[in-house]
């Protein structure tokens, strides 16, 4: 809070140093030039409609529009006087000082000493650069020191949409502000806040650092109250170790519970920038199985949160991350995070124009209830390299890639993979207009695998050992876009074919670490290989075709497209039942989009059963309003009725609902709330009823120029062992152009 006030404040010695202005009046003499101008640095330019020395009293007097500029410092004045014999210097009239940051400063008068580097300010009004004010009733310098008294600054508007004057909505008032510059700090005495007109906050001790890099500080508190911990209040502290290194340290104090720490340390380097989170207390935990009793006595609980990207030269980049914590419980209980799942990775790539290396590793610590983190993956060495090449012969692209990938687990299945594979692509256009592409694809597998038995899903495991695969495939995609005038816009049509041929491949042989979660949908209908990652080669042959329609008039864009695809082989299917690929005619997938200027906004995604139409994917996202007044609704239901071996693949249905409504000006009220609506029909796992809200949120907010205050009440419907049930209420209330 402090560190952004000072870059404010910092730019007013710059008032009362007006260097250089009685050297220019001296040389002008007794006459009345109407400009004077000098090269040295210690000189000003001026103007004025009369400039008069009188030699007996030693006094030169400018009058008139009196205008003054040195080094780009401008002061104008209704007239200045210099007495040569007391060395006094004084600007009356209108007084407008502007720096070269564009801050002006206003007042009755200003008074210099000889050396121009002392002297006072009357009625002082600064108005600053970025729309900050800054007001005193005088205002003093001494040997570089500068006082003010009965200071007040605000950020914020202090007229109406009218040109009305108007009380700030915030601002700070003290006795006495002074800057020392040996210091680089500015210090309040008698300083309190003031919201609405009405004195809140005193602020005793208050102090900011001088210039642009900001310094350590308070900031401002975080107040809530939740079931879990009762009344909880935070309040950080901002250190600036260095100007490319901080570190943020917030205790958080609570009723029920024994406090807690958290902190953050940033850095930036030559090459690139780190940052690490954490935080730690005591406390008793519950399992994330049972209720809330506790099962453990006070011990340590807390996490850490620390990424970072290098870059080393132009070509080479190191990045990394890490996401721990002590239990599976502490994120939700103390509102740090909702993941259940957190990822730990590094990665060393290398890219060029026309290659791409990367060396990879990462680890996975599961937060979910009933989960076995021996289960988890932890995969290193993870190797990919490629190399695209121009044809020569044929034309096109040719791509080629080397791949190496190790996953181990202390309590489950261990992989090791190896492949090397190439790619070639021509894409051509035909007198007609049609599009083609040509794929030819080849790729040879090596894998070893062991402990399968300790993988649940059968169809996931593989074979035990050592094992080869090779994988062929050949396609040719076809595209015809006819556009053309429609609805006093433009439309384009764009039918398309594909056609895919693969050989028999050994593929239940092969462990299935990367391609479990499948759904059939519109991203992935005429890929190469609709499975994700590189476990599962789809194989067989097969046509795939849709349509893809696209209009667009002013204000109003519509996009969709829509496919099938038809395997023309008899092999059964490797996809499970119910992902929509299961016959030789698979399911039917669209999408459709529609947009109106920034106000309505709708993307629908589906799957219908190819024997009867019924929906087996339903997803809709909707948004309407503009920034102020909006509402969300979003939708999904998957309904692919697949047994419960595979858990990547189970039913669920979800309603997500958002909306803020903007009431007056400055005032809103918001709210949030998920539901699930998956029942046991759907899922057999599922502890819903069909209608079981998750969680909601609702509040009401005051935004202006310069503040924002809000209260969120929030409500969470699921319990986890100690993070349990119920409300929890939150005061936020942030100063613009102070920071949080």
């Amino acid at each position: 809070m402090t560190s952004k006030t000072a870059i404010h404040l910092a730019a007013l010695p710059f008032l009362l140093s007006l260097g250089g202005v009685a050297q220019a009046q001296e040389s002008a003499g007794g006459g009345a030039p109407a400009a004077t101008s000098a090269a040295d640095d210690q000189s000003v330019e001026f103007s004025a409609d009369s400039l008069e020395y009188d030699n007996q009293s030693s006094v030169v007097v400018a009058q008139g529009d009196v205008r003054m500029m040195r080094e780009g410092n401008r002061l104008s004045a209704s007239r200045v006087t210099w007495n040569r014999t007391t060395g006094e210097v004084r600007a009356e009239g209108n007084v407008t000082v502007t720096n070269p940051g564009g801050d002006t400063a206003y007042g009755d008068s200003i008074e210099l000493t000889d050396s121009l580097k002392d002297g006072v300010v009357q009625n002082m009004l600064v108005v600053l650069a970025e729309g900050g004010r800054l007001a005193a009733v005088r205002g003093t310098r001494d040997n570089g020191v500068t006082t003010l008294d009965h200071a007040a600054y605000t950020p914020c508007a202090v007229v109406d949409v009218h040109g009305c004057p108007k009380e700030p909505t915030w601002k700070i008032t003290a006795v006495r502000v002074v800057h020392d510059p040996v210091r680089k700090r500015i210090s309040f005495t008698g300083a309190r806040m003031e919201m609405f007109g009405l004195p809140l906050i005193p602020l005793p001790g208050l102090s900011a650092p001088t210039g642009s890099d900001g310094g350590s500080g308070l900031l401002v508190p975080d107040f809530r109250i939740s079931r879990v911990n009762g009344f909880e209040f935070a309040l950080p502290y901002y250190l600036k170790i260095a100007p490319n290194r901080d570190l943020t340290i917030t205790p958080h104090v609570y009723s029920s519970v024994l406090p807690a720490l958290e902190g953050t340390y940033r850095a930036l380097t030559s090459t690139g920038a780190y940052q690490v989170s954490g935080m730690g207390t005591y406390s008793t935990r519950s399992s994330a199985n049972m209720s809330a009793t506790p099962v453990s006595e006070r011990e340590f609980r807390g996490y850490i949160d620390a990424s970072g990207r290098f870059q080393l030269d132009p070509l080479w980049t190191i990045s990394g991350s890490t996401r721990l914590t002590t239990d599976r419980t502490f994120l939700r209980r103390y509102d740090v995070s909702r993941d259940d799942r957190l990822r730990s990775t590094i990665q060393a790539e290398r890219i060029d124009r026309d290659s791409y290396f990367s060396l990879a590793g990462w680890a996975v610590q599961t937060l979910r209830a009933g989960a076995v983190q021996g289960q988890q993956p932890v995969a290193l060495p993870e190797i990919d390299y490629r190399q695209r090449i121009d044809d020569p012969l044929l034309g096109g692209k040719l791509e080629l890639q080397l791949n190496s990938l190790a996953i181990g687990r202390t309590a489950g299945q261990d992989t090791q993979r190896a492949f090397a594979g190439a790619r070639w692509d021509l894409r051509r256009i035909t007198p007609m207009g049609q599009e083609i592409v040509l794929t030819a694809y080849s790729r040879a597998d090596v894998y070893h695998s062991d402990e399968t038995l300790r993988t649940p899903t059968v169809a996931y495991r593989g074979d035990g050992g050592w094992q080869a695969r090779a994988i062929a495939a050949l396609a040719a995609d076809v595209r015809w876009p006819l556009i053309g005038p429609a609805f006093g816009g433009t439309q384009r049509v764009t039918p398309r074919v594909q056609v895919v041929a693969s050989p028999d491949i050994a593929n239940l042989k092969i462990p299935n670490e990367d391609a479990r979660a499948f759904d059939l949908e519109d991203s992935n209908l005429f890929a190469l290989n609709r499975f994700a990652g590189y476990d599962r080669f789809e194989d067989g042959s097969r046509i795939t075709y849709g349509l893809d329609y696209a209009l667009s008039i002013p204000n109003i864009a519509i996009e969709a497209n829509v496919g099938q695809s038809y395997r023309l082989t008899s092999k059964p299917s490797l996809f499970p039942d119910g992902t929509g690929l299961t016959s030789r005619t698979s399911d039917i997938v669209g999408r459709t989009s529609v947009r109106y200027r920034d106000f309505i906004s709708l993307t629908h995604r589906y799957r219908l059963d190819k024997d009867n139409l019924a929906v087996r994917r339903n997803e809709l996202d909707l948004t309407v309003g503009s920034r102020k007044t909006y509402a969300m609704l979003g939708y999904l239901r998957l309904n692919r009725d697949i047994g419960p071996a595979f858990e990547d693949l189970r039913d669920r249905e979800e309603l997500r609902i958002g909306a803020r409504v903007a009431f007056a000006r400055y005032w809103s009220v918001f709210g949030s709330t998920i539901v699930d609506l998956t029942n046991k029909d759907e899922d057999q796992t599922s502890l819903s009823d069909g209608f079981e809200p998750v969680r909601h949120r609702l509040g009401i907010a005051y935004e202006d120029d310069c503040v924002e205050l809000g209260v969120t009440w929030k409500r969470d419907y699921e319990a986890t062992g100690d993070a349990r049930q119920g409300n929890t209420f939150l005061l936020r209330l942030a100063f613009k152009n102070l920071g949080r």
